[in-house]
């Protein structure tokens, strides 16, 4: 999956700054605005950083639908999730956007609409998206800078593993963990069986209990094994 960040009619130069600066903390070296209000000026090269180049290279389009074009499925974005209106059902916490696109097969190319600075996108513009998401926030002051919830997005998407060899790898992980701990399982029903115990059955769900709900990694489980032989 690969992502395309569309920002609409940014109001501020900061803004335009900060947002190059979070696309290249994570990965994404093109930025695409339709109709910027804010110029690409000193301010705006300023607080980009090292990701000036995003800015000077951005390419610019004059409506939403052309932004969109070439792109698989649409991500919007809103603070107020209720702006989605009661028509529009796909509305999500960014959390599951993520599982959401995590089951699309292929190289597509997912575009994350971000709003104005202002007044975020209008109903038009949520039409044309396949999903909407939000990220939850306390609810008596719910709406991000446009930067900070584009960090925030984009953290959440490249996290879920979206990358088909980074869920291959994950899988491959997640497989040999669990046939060491059902060797450590082993080696604890061999100790127990030697001690004198009234309740054997009940230790042993215990300590199942405890290994299942602490989480532990391939080191530690590795760890209790050497201890328990």
């Amino acid at each position: 999956m690969k992502f395309k960040v569309i920002i609409v009619e940014p109001k501020y130069q900061i803004n335009l700054g900060y947002i190059a600066r979070t696309c290249r903390n994570f990965g994404i070296n093109r930025l695409f605005i339709v109709k910027p209000r804010a110029k690409i000026g000193k301010k705006a090269i300023m607080f980009s950083k090292h990701a000036s180049d995003l800015l000077v290279n951005a390419k610019i389009y004059r409506s939403v639908e052309s932004a969109i074009s070439d792109c698989d499925v649409v991500v919007g974005t809103t603070g107020l999730w209720s702006r989605g209106n009661s028509n529009f059902k796909k509305i999500y916490a960014v959390k599951d956007v993520a599982r959401n696109l995590s089951r699309i097969s292929g190289s597509k190319t997912a575009a994350i609409l971000i709003g104005r600075d202002d007044t975020g996108l209008n109903k038009n513009e949520i039409a044309l998206c396949d999903m909407l998401a939000y990220i939850p926030t306390n609810p008596e002051y719910p709406v991000l800078n446009i930067s900070h919830a584009l960090g925030i997005i984009l953290f959440v998407l490249l996290s879920e593993n979206l990358n088909p060899q980074s869920q291959l790898e994950s899988r491959r992980s997640e497989m040999e963990l669990r046939k060491e701990r059902k060797y450590l399982f082993k080696v604890f029903e061999a100790l127990i069986k030697k001690k004198r115990i009234k309740n054997k059955n009940a230790v042993r769900n215990v300590f199942r209990q405890m290994v299942h709900s602490s989480q532990p990694t391939r080191q530690e489980v590795h760890a209790l094994i050497t201890a328990l032989k």
